[in-house]
């Protein structure tokens, strides 16, 4: 289950092990909020996977981790299912968009939106275990696996 953490200066976006081997990378995802420039929430995440595949795994409307090739750059994709899923906008740095599958999505654009309170870190719960999360939990959610 991927982990997303939005901190005052970045969205950090924690893979699982089974996540890296899927998207064949080492490390996680971490997005300066400055360069977000839009986010959109989707209830169809698979038609905003473009481009092709360049790293990564993909079972067609089941799964689809890692980096997908544009012709003006690349997308980081984590998406599983037919989830409602977060599009990001970037302005700068490794990707261009990030399509992230969540079922917080409100939440989390709610947590990026700037003038948001800036508290401590943001640090997301599991989807499942959300009762006993903490009261500043937010979104983790299931991307490999069932």
């Amino acid at each position: 289950m991927a982990n997303l953490r939005v901190h005052n200066d970045r969205l950090e976006v924690h893979l699982t092990p089974a996540e890296k081997s899927l998207a064949l990378r080492g490390a996680d995802v971490i997005v300066q909020r400055d360069d977000i420039r839009s986010a959109t929430i989707t209830d169809d995440p698979w038609i905003w996977v473009r481009g092709i595949r360049r790293r990564g795994t993909e079972v067609p409307l089941v799964i689809a981790v890692g980096v997908w090739k544009t012709h003006s750059g690349s997308d980081f994709v984590l998406v599983k299912g037919k989830r409602q899923a977060v599009v990001l906008e970037l302005s700068d740095g490794e990707f261009d968009r990030l399509v992230l599958s969540t079922s917080r999505a409100a939440e989390l654009i709610d947590r990026l939106k700037v003038g948001a309170p800036d508290d401590d870190d943001v640090e997301a719960a599991a989807e499942a275990g959300a009762a006993g999360a903490a009261p500043d939990d937010f979104a983790q959610e299931e991307t490999s696996g069932d």
